[in-house]
Parts: C-alpha cells; structure tokens; sequence
C-alpha cells in the first residue's frame, strides 16, 4: 500500500503540470510506429503488384504506380516529422517535471526534522537529488511510452490482418500482446533485485569516495586509507554484478523477442501462403501481410531497457516519494493571530529522535512584536530547540507554537561554491544589486566588496573558502538583512569571532532589527544586554523570566560571560 501511495504520488507530480505534453508524446510515438509499419507494408506490397504487373504489358499500363509511391512518401515524410515531434514532446515534458520535482524534494526535505536526519548522510541527499531523480525519466520515457506504442500496435496489427482474414488477425494481437508485453514482464521481475543492488552499491561507492577525498587527513592519520581504498573497490564490485545482471537480462529479452518474432513472420509466411494458394488473396497482399509482421515486433523491442530499468525506477519512486507526501500532508506553521503578538508557544513538548530528554518540556511564552529577547542557559538547555521550535523547524509532540513570518540565523554559516550574488539571493532572489551592495554595506563589509575585481560576481569556494571566518559570518549576515520578516531568531550569532568583529556585528543588527522583533540565543553578556526579557533555559524548560530594570534581570545578566 506505501509502494502504491509513493507511485501515485510521483505519477500525480508528472500529471498534473505537463498532462497535454505527455499526452502528445505518447499519441506521437504511436504515430511513428504505425507509420513505419504501414510505409514497410505498403512498399512490400507496391514492389510485389509491381513485379506482377510487370508480367505483362497490359497489366503494366494499367497498373497506378502514383498513388502507392505518393502514400510511400507521404509515410516517410510522416513517420520523420512524428519521430522529431515525439522526441521533442517528451523529453521537454519529461526534463520539466524532473525540475519541479528537485524543488518539491528541497521543500519537503525542509519538513521539521527532515533537513537535520538528511544532513547526517549528505552522500544520500546528493544522490537523491541526482541519481534517483533521473531514474524517474524512465517511468515516462521507457515504460509508459514505449508500453503505449506497443499495445496500440498490436491492436493496429491485428486489424489489419483482420481485414486479411479474420483469424490472422486475432491471433497475431492475442500472441503479440502474450509474448510482447509477458516477456518485458517477466524481465522487470528478474531484473528487480539487481536493479536495487545496483542502486545501492552505486550509492555506497559514490559515499566512500567522498569520504576518502575529503578525509584523507583523517584516514592517514588512523591508518585507513588502505582499508577505505579496499571498501571502494568491494562497492565497486558489487556495482559490476549488477551492471552484468541487469545487461544479460536484456540480452535474454532481445534474443526472446526476436525468437517471437521470427515465430510470428514464419506463422503470417505459412497462412499467407495458404491463403494465397487457396485463391483468398493475391501474391502483393500476402507481401503486405508478412511485412506488417516483420514490423509488428519492432515496437516491444523498445521496452527491454525500460523493463530492466523499472527495477531502479520502483527504487527511486521508494526513495522520494515519501518526501513528496510529507510534503503534502506537512500543515503550514500556524501564524500568531493576536494584533500584538510575534509568537507564542502553548505548553510546548519536542524532542530529538533517540533522545532521553525532551529538548523542551511544556515550554509556555508569548512574545510581543518588536520586543527583544535574549534567552541564556548552559550547552544543552534547550536554547536552539526553542529558536528551531518558533521557526517551524522542530515539530512538537505537545503543545501550541505560532510565529509570524520568520528567519533563524544558526550558529552554522551555510555559504556555497558561487558568486557572492548566488549566496545573498538565497535570501531574496528578486533583491537588485543596489539592494545587495546596501545589505554588505550594512554587514561591514564593503571595503571587502571594494578589492574584489569582480565584485557581487565573485566566485567563493565550498563552505565560503576564500572569505575569513569574520567575513563569512559578515556575508551570512548580509543575507539576513536581506530576508524582510517581522521576526528574526539568532542562535549565538557572534560565537567564534573576535570582540571588535562581535561587537560590530551586535551592533548593525541591533540597528537594522528596529521595529521587528528580535530573539537571540547566547551565553555572552555583549548579545544579552539591550534585551527587553532575559529567559533562562535549563533541561528544555523555562527555569527563569525577567524583564529589564528589574533585579533579577540584572543578576541574570552578570551570570553571562564578559566578552
């Protein structure tokens, strides 16, 4: 029943946006295939009635030689204008639905406690995104279509032989359909165990390679690079057993469906022939007849790859298709309703997978919009899952939250292997260069922007390479200012930096955040003071609340690290 949702919920996805394409791809190669099949038979039997016609002169000048070689070329003319069409239809229909589908996967992949349990194994995201995705193609383009082409042969087949006797006609579509569609069947089933070896090993060998090129450090170090070099070849291996699986069981499917079709033409030879010796037909029709057989097969030729690939496609559809329902069934984050409130949580209860503790324990807070909150407490009280918690990026086992529209600034600067434009419009995709230039001004870092030659076009390495731990943290922050919510949540947003690169930086955010409402998670006085509330986290709950001018605001306050 899972493996049947996960199908219809990719079927649904290539459905819904390109349902026309798709359609006319699929009616196209129909198309193709019936005008090969009737241009092969019409030539056979032109040349044949020629031949006859030619016994005589008679028969010669009375034969019509321009309407046979008008429909032969016509055929032609059709079959190469369906084909192109065909290709065109369905490979643009095909590509297009693969692209919305990376987007669907990223969003549901960004589902509460998707994104962290997939950063544990980033080689499987990568691969998902990649590997799995273009297995898809060949649900549409070599299964459903070549599966269409054929039975639609097959029936066009069997009418035209049908006209030729009706028996003729029957059994070559009830024997076309038995061994053309039985066959590729059987195949898929065969194939399906090494189709799963296969895409597993290939996403094993591609994980350890990773692991071997950037840990070679770590490796070296523990005197394993010899054991991980041996574990890439052991997958690699594995991956060649499967290749080898899948090629010999399209190889049986080829041989089998020529032994079919060589058993269909001999079967057309031999009634032909008999119809023909009983005076039934002429010597072109029976030309007709066997040529339409030899072509009826050609279509079923088409699904061997499809059939050994349907395996990895099933893999795939396994694979992603439980994102694309989450994302389905995921409810929005509630908004705060009330005309001064931010965010609220309601005796909030979320915890880690594996987890002894909750993360937070009946946490119960109301925010107000504009307000500043700075919320303390020892590594491991519950600060971020709070932050995660009001950013919908946590989901509750108990309890309420609801938040206006918001950004969380983690503790982790996220850059990637692109110009600086590509990493601030991450933020903003819409943001103008203006825009861009004032939100690195803002940052602190235009002098920065200033010595680059190629300024916003900048190429930066993985993770930021190129850029100082400050500057990326700065970069990080740029795109922060970029993101225009009412809410903002920074998880210790100057750890790691130097006091004057802190203290500028609590300072630009304090002067951008005005009239937003700002939560901060730290456990250094600098990014606590100006707050309006100081909350104090211990085991998930809420231990302590103190608001400014207050005493306990102020013990609160000297209990955090000076610098």
């Amino acid at each position: 029943m899972t493996g049947n949702r996960n199908l219809r919920a990719v079927a649904s996805l290539f459905w819904s946006g390109n349902r026309n394409r798709l359609l006319a791809g699929a009616l196209l190669s129909l198309a193709t295939v019936l005008c090969g099949i009737a241009l092969l038979g019409l030539s056979g039997w032109f040349i044949t009635a020629t031949a006859i016609a030619g016994l005589s002169l008679a028969t010669a000048l009375a034969f019509d030689v321009f309407a046979p070689s008008a429909g032969i070329r016509f055929l032609a003319l059709a079959r190469t204008a369906s084909r192109y069409g065909e290709r065109i239809a369905t490979h643009d229909a095909t590509l297009e639905v693969l692209a919305e589908l990376r987007e669907r996967l990223f969003r549901g992949w960004a589902v509460a406690g998707a994104a962290r349990a997939m950063a544990a194994r980033p080689a499987r995201l990568l691969f998902r995104l990649t590997n799995d995705i273009d297995a898809l193609d060949s649900l549409y383009l070599r299964v459903l279509v070549p599966l269409f082409s054929a039975a639609g042969a097959a029936v066009v087949t069997g009418l035209a032989l049908g006209f030729i006797d009706i028996r003729l006609g029957v059994a070559s579509t009830l024997f076309l359909l038995a061994v053309g569609l039985g066959v590729p069947a059987l195949a898929a089933r065969r194939a399906q165990k090494p189709a799963r070896r296969r895409a597993h090993a290939l996403e094993v060998l591609r994980a350890r390679s990773i692991d071997l090129v950037r840990g070679q450090s770590e490796l070296a170090m523990a005197g394993r690079i010899t054991a991980q070099r041996e574990a890439i070849a052991k997958a690699d291996r594995r991956l060649a057993e499967a290749d080898d699986a899948m090629n010999r069981t399209e190889t049986d499917v080829s041989i089998t469906l020529g032994i079919a079709g060589a058993v269909l033409i001999a079967a057309i030879l031999v009634a032909g022939a008999e119809l023909a010796r009983a005076g039934h037909i002429s010597a072109p029709v029976a030309a007709l007849a066997l040529l339409i057989g030899l072509t009826a097969t050609e279509p079923f030729a088409a699904l061997r790859r499809g059939a050994v690939e349907l395996g990895r496609t099933l893999t795939a559809v396994r694979r992603v298709g439980p994102r694309l329902r989450a994302q389905d069934n995921t409810p929005a984050n509630n908004e705060a309703d009330a005309a001064q409130t931010a965010a609220y949580l309601t005796h909030a209860t979320a915890a880690h997978p594996g987890a002894a503790y909750p993360a937070l324990a009946g946490v119960s807070l109301q925010i107000e919009q504009g307000e500043r909150i700075a919320v303390i407490g020892a590594s491991g009280a519950g600060k971020s899952s709070l932050l995660a918690a009001l950013a919908g990026e946590m989901t509750l086992v108990d309890g309420a939250v609801a938040s206006l529209p918001s950004i969380l600034f983690t503790q982790r600067t996220e850059l990637f292997s692109d110009t600086l434009r590509g990493n601030l419009a991450l933020a903003n995709p819409g943001a103008s260069d203006d825009e861009m230039h004032a939100a690195l001004e803002a940052a602190g870092l235009s002098r920065l922007l200033q010595r680059l030659p190629d300024g916003l076009d900048t190429m930066l390495g993985e993770g930021g390479t190129g850029l100082s731990t400050g500057q990326a943290r700065r970069l990080a922050l740029a795109r922060l200012l970029l993101r225009d919510t009412p809410v903002w949540l920074l998880d210790e947003p100057t750890e790691g930096l130097d006091r004057e690169t802190a203290n500028d930086v609590i300072t630009r955010v304090g002067r951008f955040a005005a009239g937003r409402t700002l939560v901060v998670s730290t456990h250094i006085r600098r990014e606590a003071e100006g707050a309006d509330r100081i909350l104090r986290m211990g085991q998930g709950r809420l231990l302590a609340e103190a608001r400014r001018g207050t005493a306990e605001y102020s013990f609160l306050l000297d209990g955090l690290r000076p610098e």
